[in-house]
C-alpha cells in the first residue's frame, strides 16, 4: 500500500464544519447545506471527507476518543510563499478556526504556523523555498 486516497475527519457539528471548510477555506464540494451523512471535498490528489464523529466511531467499532485532546495527527497545507502562510492562517481564523501557533521562521529553514478547525483538528500551514510543486499543485517529495 503506497498511496492515501481519502482523509476522513470525524466532526461534532456537520453544518459548522462544512461551512468552515467550504465557505471559510474554499474547499470545493457539491454537498448540500443540510448534509448529515458524509461530505467529500474535491482536493487535488488526496481527498478530504467530513463524517459525523458518532457515526465514524460506530463504523470503526465503537472506539472512544478523548474530547478536545490531541489525537496525534496533523494535516498540512503547503504554501508557495510566506505571505500565503499568513493569508491562510488569517482565512482560517476568519472562518472560525483558532490560531494555535503564529507563523514564524522554523528550525528547518521554512516558515509555518498552526490553526485548529472547529473540531480541534490541527493544520500546519507551511512554506519552504526549497519545495517544488507538480502541475496539480501537489508537493513533490524526492
Amino acid at each position: 500500500m503506497s498511496r492515501m486516497n481519502l482523509i476522513t475527519l470525524g466532526v461534532r457539528e456537520m453544518g459548522e464544519s462544512l461551512r468552515f471548510y467550504r465557505d471559510g477555506l474554499g474547499f470545493q464540494t457539491s454537498a448540500a447545506e443540510n448534509e448529515e451523512d458524509i461530505v467529500f471535498f474535491q482536493c487535488p490528489g488526496t481527498k478530504l471527507a467530513l463524517h459525523p464523529l458518532r457515526r465514524l466511531t460506530e463504523d470503526i467499532g465503537g472506539v472512544t476518543l478523548s474530547e478536545g485532546g490531541f489525537y496525534g495527527i496533523t494535516l498540512a497545507y503547503n504554501a508557495k510563499s510566506k505571505e500565503e502562510v499568513t493569508d491562510m492562517l488569517q482565512r482560517a481564523e476568519d472562518a472560525g478556526g483558532r490560531i494555535v501557533k503564529e507563523a514564524a521562521e522554523t528550525e528547518w529553514g521554512g516558515f509555518s504556523g498552526y490553526f485548529s478547525d472547529p473540531d480541534g483538528y490541527f493544520w500546519e500551514v507551511a512554506y519552504g523555498d526549497m519545495w517544488k510543486f507538480d502541475d496539480n499543485d501537489m508537493l513533490i517529495i524526492d
